[in-house]
């Protein structure tokens, strides 16, 4: 058995892959930072408005850009504040994937604070930063100050080098 583990390690040094597991990471995220007062574009197939609860429901090849942030997913939910005057929060859902240069990360749902600049990643989330991959339950990415933290079995695998 140790010397399969030797191997083993001696794999994954030669290799440049190193693995960890954590319940918690902190990280950057993004090289620019986004400005929530920016105006919001979403494009989609669908859009469908409900003027009793002020939410509008885009589905289908969703985009919602902001600055330099890209958010995709097939069904995005925008929730606007009590007197209607301003977008309060974004829920996506159904392959969710999230760009904030140079970083991406990918999820099942996500939920986009405007004001806070606040987005919360859930489940499967996935995030690719150069060649580096951090995977965990949840993300929380403050786009206003370029940082996230990945939460619930963090796993990372870091490249060394030039591979």
């Amino acid at each position: 058995m140790f010397y399969f583990r030797f191997v083993l390690l001696c794999f994954l040094l030669v290799t440049g892959a190193v693995s960890a597991t954590a319940q918690q990471a902190q990280l950057a995220f993004g090289s620019v930072k986004t400005d929530p007062s920016l105006p919001v574009e979403v494009t989609s197939e669908t859009l469908n408005v409900n003027q009793e609860d002020g939410s509008a429901e885009f589905v289908g090849n969703v985009i919602v850009i902001q600055g330099e942030m890209r958010l995709t997913a097939e069904r995005v939910l925008v929730i606007y504040n009590q007197d209607r005057s301003a977008i309060d929060r974004m829920e996506a859902t159904e392959n969710v994937v999230l760009v904030s240069p140079p970083d991406a990360a990918e999820g099942d749902w996500a939920e986009y604070t405007i004001d806070s600049g606040v987005i919360v990643m859930k489940g499967n989330v996935l995030l690719t930063q150069g060649p580096s991959i951090i995977s965990g339950d949840q993300m929380n990415a403050n786009l206003t100050t370029g940082t996230a933290t990945m939460t619930g079995r963090v796993k990372t695998i870091l490249q060394q080098g030039n591979n």
